[in-house]
């Protein structure tokens, strides 16, 4: 089972009267609980053999939104018309594919619908966040290699 159909699997759950949901295979568990204050949340017990110990996984899926799809909002800021471009999952916020590539964007580049701005790395994958709207990078909110949560802004766009 991969990243997106535990996604879509989450989804399912958050959006209907599922309140559990449980799949057992040989090499792994995965648990999806929804409580009364309506948190998903996932656990991956990976039963591969190792040789001190069996490695247990638990971590925080991310909320119900496709992989590759940011989420965007009209910022609240009065004084703008700035929109943010927020991260559609927990996992790592890097800037560029590796150490030695460039940037994806920089303050002042312009952007349009389906340009990749940044990468979030969630369990060992690396997920291209693309823009989906058109503008110019106005501030990177994020600093590089750092931790990120479920719908917390990247970057503010100035709509062209």
């Amino acid at each position: 089972m991969d990243i997106k159909e535990i996604q879509q699997l989450i989804k399912f759950v958050s959006q209907n009267s599922v309140d559990e949901v449980e799949i057992n295979r040989k090499d792994f568990k995965l648990l999806i609980k929804k409580n009364p204050a309506q948190v998903t949340t996932a656990q991956v017990v990976s039963a591969a053999p190792v040789a001190a110990s069996t490695p247990v996984v638990s971590a925080p899926a991310p909320a119900p939104v496709a992989a590759s799809v940011p989420s965007i909002e009209s910022s609240t800021d009065s004084n703008s018309n700035l929109i943010e471009i927020k991260s559609p999952m927990v996992g790592t916020f890097y800037r560029s594919s590796n150490p030695e590539s460039p940037l994806f964007v920089n303050v002042g580049d312009e952007v349009s619908p389906g340009k990749v701005v940044c990468i979030i790395e969630a369990m060992k994958l690396f997920n291209e966040i693309e823009s989906d709207v058109k503008g110019k990078i106005v501030k990177v909110l994020v600093d590089n290699a750092s931790p990120v949560e479920y719908d917390q802004p990247l970057f503010l766009v100035e709509p062209i």
